[in-house]
């Protein structure tokens, strides 16, 4: 049997110039960890409207439940209306004040926290209140569950008293490359290279392991107990890379928490999301397998 990953936060429909496709940090997570063969939970909301029924529909398909997503009558279904830059990296504006910024903490959502081998949550579900609170509690009610933070979408929302409280309670933090200047700057942590970064972050806050995507420079990890491990880049003809980081993610913990080493994680993890960026979106599926020969296939392509 999987492991139990819960991702909390955001269902949102992805507005492209091309249409619509549901999306979200936690769902992509979720698709992704059960394409993988572990057992993915969102624990979510959405607005009793048409593009919450709509988004229901689409979870069916996608092979995700749909237990543990709310269903709120007075605020909308999240949207966010993405655009592309001339590096083809995806520009978003998210739609405030939505149904997943009021998850409601509950018994069921209680149960699921406790009962997971790993509790998945960002920082765009930290703008109100309500969602804010409900994390925290989980949080602190699901002490033996990996906690995954992944600390990204600055450019949405920033509190740096938010941030050092998830940062204290993570176990794992993801981010990006780009964004380690300015979060570095906020929270008063100097560094001049990779390592340096992860083993002052990891000092500072107590995180065990820092997973710093690169784009196409491949990954890095600092581990406080064992230093660094990286994987250079994949050279590939990108689509787009719209959910390639929660491939990444999920593939790092498909093997890190079924006890493989650091580095082997990272390496599959970063193939997962190296092929992830040569398909359109964040939910064309593929397995296990399909990654591991996209490594074989692949190997002559590294940076």
């Amino acid at each position: 049997m999987g492991k139990k990953i819960v991702a909390f936060g955001e269902v949102v429909w992805d507005m492209l110039p091309n249409g619509k496709v549901l999306g979200g940090t936690p769902l992509n997570l979720v698709f992704r960890c059960n394409s993988f063969g572990e057992e993915g939970f969102l624990l979510s909301r959405i607005g009793d409207d048409a593009l919450g029924h709509a988004a229901l529909h689409r979870l069916h398909e996608l092979g995700i439940s749909d237990e543990n997503v709310q269903v709120d009558s007075e605020f909308p279904t999240g949207t966010v209306d993405i655009t592309f830059d001339e590096k083809k990296e995806p520009v978003y504006n998210v739609t405030l004040d939505v149904a997943f910024d009021h998850i409601e903490f509950s018994a069921e959502a209680l149960k699921l926290a406790r009962n997971a081998n790993c509790l998945f949550f960002g920082l765009l579900p930290q703008r109100f209140g309500i969602s804010k609170n409900t994390i925290r509690e989980l949080i602190n009610e699901s002490p033996d569950s990996l906690k995954f933070f992944d600390l990204k979408l600055f450019e949405h929302f920033f509190d740096v008293k938010v941030v050092e409280n998830l940062l204290q309670s993570a176990n794992v933090v993801r981010i990006k490359e780009k964004e380690m200047a300015f979060l570095s700057e906020k929270l008063g942590i100097e560094f001049a290279n990779l390592v340096e970064f992860g083993d002052r972050l990891c000092k500072k806050y107590k995180v065990d392991l820092v997973l710093v995507t690169r784009g196409q420079n491949g990954v890095f990890a600092y581990d406080k107990k064992l230093g660094a491990f990286m994987d250079s880049g994949y050279k590939i003809k990108m689509k787009d890379n719209i959910g390639s980081g929660m491939a990444f993610s999920a593939g790092f913990l498909h093997l890190y928490l079924n006890g493989k080493p650091i580095q082997e994680a990272l390496q599959f993890g970063n193939a997962a999301g190296a092929l992830n960026a040569t398909l359109r979106g964040a939910t064309t599926f593929f397995d296990k397998n399909d990654v591991i020969r996209f490594m074989k296939d692949s190997f002559m392509n590294k940076q």
